[in-house]
Formats: C-alpha cells, structure tokens, sequence
C-alpha cells in the first residue's frame, strides 16, 4: 500500500510529459552550419571560383541527394584583420543528419569531383592559400508556432 502513492505520482509524471513538449511555443527546425572565412590578399577571385566551380557542384549534389537542403555564400566588411570576409552557410534537415554525414557527404563529393578521400584532403589544404576558415557554428531554427 505505500508504494501506491509513489506509483501514482510517477504514472501522473509519465502522462505528463507529453502534454509539456506541445504546450512548447515552437517546434525545432532546420539546423544551419555557418562558416566564417578570410579570404587572403589578392584571392577573392580565385577563391569565388573555386566556390562558384567545385564547391557548388557538390553542394548541388548533396541537395539532389537529400543530404543537405539549401547552402549559401554571404559577403560581409571585415571590420579588422582576424574577421571573416565571407561566410558559408550549410542548412540540414535536423541534428540526426549529422549521424554517418562524413561517409554520406564524401560518397557523394567523391563522385562529382572523381577525388579519392587522400586527393580531396589534399585540395582542402591547397585552398588554405586561399582562405582561412576563422571557426564554425551550428544554429538552430526555432519555429514559432
């Protein structure tokens, strides 16, 4: 008989939870990787071209593939010389399309660009005389509801 009370209080919390996450005031959306990017002296061209070339065709590809649902380059003005020039922005359905991403994401690189892993390592450390990637953040879209 004592365990009754405690049985009802925990039965009570059970039916409870579910009834907390819908009174919520949104619901968790697409989940956006931003990347912050110096472009060095004299390769804002050269780097454009990479992006508009190689980088755009995997983007796509990843898109077709269902990997990633939108990307996007923006400009900013650095206001001093350790801020980014540019920031690449990757948007994936939700967190759970980071699980097995890298063997998803290469896959399909590997068959646009023709490189092997070793060969794609090699030209991310070749455009490093492009560019300096400053850092990564994950964001979340919060949908109002």
């Amino acid at each position: 008989m004592k365990r009754l009370p405690l049985l009802w209080a925990l039965l009570l919390c059970v039916l409870c939870l579910p009834l907390s996450a819908q009174d919520r005031s949104y619901t968790e959306g697409p989940v956006m990787e931003v990347t912050a990017v110096k472009v060095m002296d004299g390769q804002f061209d050269h780097y454009m071209t990479h992006l508009q070339g190689p980088y755009k065709r995997v983007m796509e590809a990843q898109k077709e593939a269902g990997i990633i649902l939108d990307y996007a380059v923006y400009s900013t003005q650095a206001r001093r010389p350790d801020e980014p020039d540019l920031y690449l922005t990757v948007v994936y359905p939700n967190m759970a399309a980071f699980d097995g991403l890298r063997d998803r994401s290469e896959a399909v690189s590997s068959k646009v660009t023709g490189q092997s892993t070793t060969q794609a390592n090699a030209a991310y450390a070749d455009r490093g005389k492009m560019r300096q990637i400053l850092g990564s953040n994950l964001i979340r879209q919060l949908k109002l509801k």
